[in-house]
C-alpha cells in the first residue's frame, strides 16, 4: 500500500477512539498465560532483548510491560552539566535549526514551533534554535528521560488527533507533530530554554509524566487543553525520568537560540539510547 492510499483508510478510522479501546485492553489485568503470551509473541514480533527488563510475570498487564523500566546501569548518563543526552531509546528522524521558527518534519513538509508548543511567548524564545525529532519503534524503551539537568518551569498539554507518526504517516500528513495530542514540557538548563515534546500516536496513545501528578494524561475523553507555569520551579537531575509512552512516539527537543550545537553523527536514521551524549554548547 502506497503512502497515500495508508493515509486515506486512516482517515476513515476513529483513531482517538480506537486508541482508548485499545488503551483499555492493554490495562486489563488478565490471566497470566494470557498475559505472558502476549508479551513473549510481541518481544518476539519486535526483537525485544528481554534480558534489559525484569521479569515478565512482575507485569501485571501489557501496558506495564510496554512502559517497562530497565534493570539499573543499563543506560550509563553522559556526565557533564552542559553535555546534552538523548531522553530516549529510537531513531532520529530530523535534526536541524528552526530558521523562521520553523522545523523540518518531511522532505517538502515543515511546520511552524509556535503551532508545536502552544506558546507563543516559549516559541518566540525557541526561534533559531537547535532541534531534534527522535521516533520510537515498538521495539524501543519507551521512557522518556530529561537530556539536562535545571529545573522544570511548566508544562503545556495539548489535546489532538492520533494519527500514527511512522515514516509514512511523517512523509504524506501535514502538520502531524502539530495535530497530534502532546505533552510539553519546559526546562530551563544551564544552556538556556529547553522543551521536550512527547507525541502520542495511534493506538493507546497515553503518555504519562512522572514530576507532577497534576499534569493530565493525555487520551482521555473530552479532554481540554491544560497548562501550568510553576511558582517554584521544580528541580530535575540529567537522565532522571520525566514519563513514559504507554505505547510509542516521538520526542521532540527544542533548544534556544546560539546556545546549543548538536553531533553531527545526529542524521535521518541514526539509533540513539537514553544517556548518549548528542551535543553541547555552540
Amino acid at each position: 500500500m502506497n503512502d497515500q492510499l495508508f493515509i486515506s483508510a486512516l482517515k476513515l478510522l476513529p483513531k482517538n477512539a480506537v486508541s482508548r479501546l485499545a488503551g483499555a485492553l492493554t490495562r486489563w489485568n488478565a490471566p497470566a498465560p494470557v498475559r505472558l503470551g502476549v508479551m513473549k509473541a510481541f518481544a518476539a514480533r519486535y526483537g525485544i532483548d528481554l534480558s534489559e527488563c525484569p521479569d515478565l510475570e512482575v507485569y501485571r498487564t501489557f501496558g506495564e510491560f510496554f512502559a517497562r523500566p530497565l534493570r539499573p546501569g543499563l543506560r550509563p548518563i553522559a556526565p557533564g552539566e552542559a553535555v546534552i543526552v538523548s531522553p530516549v531509546d529510537g531513531a532520529v528522524s530530523e535534526t536541524g535549526v528552526a530558521l523562521d521558527g520553523r522545523l523540518v518534519q518531511a522532505k517538502g513538509l515543515d511546520y511552524p514551533t509556535s503551532a508545536l508548543v502552544a506558546d507563543e511567548a516559549l516559541a518566540a524564545r525557541l526561534r533559531g534554535g537547535a532541534y531534534a525529532t527522535i521516533y520510537l519503534s515498538p521495539r524501543d524503551y519507551h521512557r522518556i528521560h530529561f537530556p539536562l539537568g535545571g529545573k522544570i518551569t511548566g508544562w503545556r498539554y495539548v489535546p489532538g488527533q492520533l494519527w500514527p507518526v511512522n515514516p509514512a504517516s511523517v512523509r504524506t500528513v501535514p502538520g502531524l507533530f502539530t495535530v497530534n495530542e502532546r505533552l510539553v514540557t519546559v526546562l530551563e538548563t544551564p544552556l538556556g530554554a529547553c522543551a521536550v515534546v512527547a507525541v502520542g500516536a495511534t493506538v493507546v496513545g497515553r503518555v504519562r509524566a512522572f514530576y507532577d501528578p497534576t499534569v493530565p494524561v493525555t487520551n482521555l475523553p473530552a479532554a481540554t487543553a491544560a497548562a501550568r507555569d510553576y511558582e517554584s520551579p521544580l528541580p530535575i537531575e540529567k537522565g532522571g525520568e520525566l514519563g513514559a509512552f504507554e505505547m510509542g512516539s516521538t520526542v521532540i527537543l527544542l533548544f534556544e537560540p546560539g546556545r546549543v550545537r548538536l553531533d553531527a553523527r545526529l542524521v535521518p536514521g541514526a539509533r540513539l539510547r537514553v544517556g548518549e551524549p548528542i551535543g553541547g554548547p555552540a
